[in-house]
C-alpha cells in the first residue's frame, strides 16, 4: 500500500480522522450509489488511478446509463464518495481488502467503511447515533432521527447552519437508504437496523486506515472508529481476538503490548 506523502499527516487524508473537517451534503442529491459502486469496481481486476475509472464510467458506459450527461453525472456523485484512485493511500488499503472478502454482506460493510472514512457526517452518524441502535438490534432507525443529529451539530459544525430544510431532510432519508443498501438495516419504508457479523475483511480495513493516519498499535485498539462495525471498548479487543482464532489476522495483547498483523501488502 502506498505510503502518504511525509509532508502531508496522515490524519489530512482521511476525513473521518481529521477533527478540522466539515460536515458536507453529499448524500442530499443521491444515497451512497453502492451498487454503481459496486458494478464499478467488478469492471476492474486492479485498482486504476482516477483517469481509468473516470474513463469506463464515461468513456466504456459500464455502468449502462442512458447519456452522456448521467454518466457524468454518475462520476460526479461517485468520485468524492469512493475516491477512486489507486494512488489514495486510503482507497488503496479499501481495494486490499475488497479483494479479500468473501461474501456479500462482508462486502458492505468495507464498502460502507469507505464511504464513512471519507465522509465525516456519514462517519459520526455511524459512530454517534447508528452505533447504539446496532448494538440493539433490531431496532427502528428513523429519518427523523437523522435529521435531529443534523440540526444538533451546529453547535460544533456550524456549516451545516447554511443547509436548507429540504437539503437536511433529503440528506437524512438518503442516509437511511443507504444504511439498508450495505446491509446495516432491513426495510423499505420502516427501516429496522441488522447487527453487522464480524469478518475480517472490514476490520482490517479500518485497521489500515487508522496506521494511514499515523495511530500507533495501543490507539489502534482503542479507536472509536470501530463503532461503525457495531464494535466499542473491550468488544474490539474480542473482535481482534475471534478474528485471530480464525485465522484473519494475527493478534496478541499482553499488558500494554500489542501485536497485530494483518496479512496482505502493507
Amino acid at each position: 500500500m502506498r505510503k502518504p506523502s511525509p509532508q502531508l499527516d496522515g490524519r489530512q487524508l482521511i476525513a473521518a480522522l481529521n477533527p478540522e473537517t466539515h460536515y458536507f451534503s453529499r448524500l442530499s442529491a443521491r444515497s451512497a450509489l453502492y451498487t454503481d459502486f459496486r458494478i464499478l469496481l467488478d469492471a476492474v481486476s486492479q485498482p486504476l488511478k482516477s483517469n481509468g475509472f473516470r474513463e469506463l464510467v464515461l468513456e466504456r458506459n459500464v455502468l449502462v446509463k442512458p447519456s452522456t450527461s448521467s454518466r457524468k453525472k454518475a462520476w460526479k456523485e461517485l468520485k468524492p464518495r469512493y475516491l477512486l484512485d489507486s494512488e489514495h493511500p486510503l482507497f488503496a488499503a479499501f481495494w486490499v481488502e475488497w479483494i479479500r472478502c468473501q461474501c456479500e454482506a462482508e462486502r458492505g460493510q468495507v464498502a460502507y467503511c469507505l464511504l464513512a472514512l471519507n465522509d465525516r457526517l456519514v462517519a459520526d452518524l455511524g459512530s454517534e447515533l447508528l452505533f447504539p441502535l446496532l448494538r440493539r438490534a433490531p431496532q427502528p432507525f428513523r429519518s427523523a432521527d437523522v435529521l435531529a443529529f443534523i440540526n444538533r451539530a451546529k453547535v460544533g459544525h456550524p456549516e451545516t447552519v447554511s443547509w436548507t430544510e429540504n437539503t437536511k431532510r433529503a440528506v437524512a432519508q438518503k442516509y437511511t437508504a443507504s444504511i439498508r443498501d450495505f446491509g446495516l438495516a432491513k426495510g423499505k419504508v420502516n427501516k429496522i437496523t441488522v447487527r453487522p457479523a464480524l469478518y475480517g475483511a472490514p476490520v482490517r480495513f479500518l485497521i489500515r486506515a487508522l496506521r494511514v493516519a499515523g495511530r500507533k498499535e495501543m490507539e489502534i485498539v482503542q479507536a472509536p472508529i470501530f463503532r461503525l462495525l457495531a464494535l466499542d471498548g473491550n468488544e474490539v479487543i474480542g473482535a481482534l481476538s475471534e478474528l485471530n482464532r480464525q485465522g484473519a489476522l494475527r493478534f496478541r495483547m499482553q499488558a500494554d503490548v500489542v501485536e497485530l498483523e494483518i496479512g496482505g501488502r502493507s
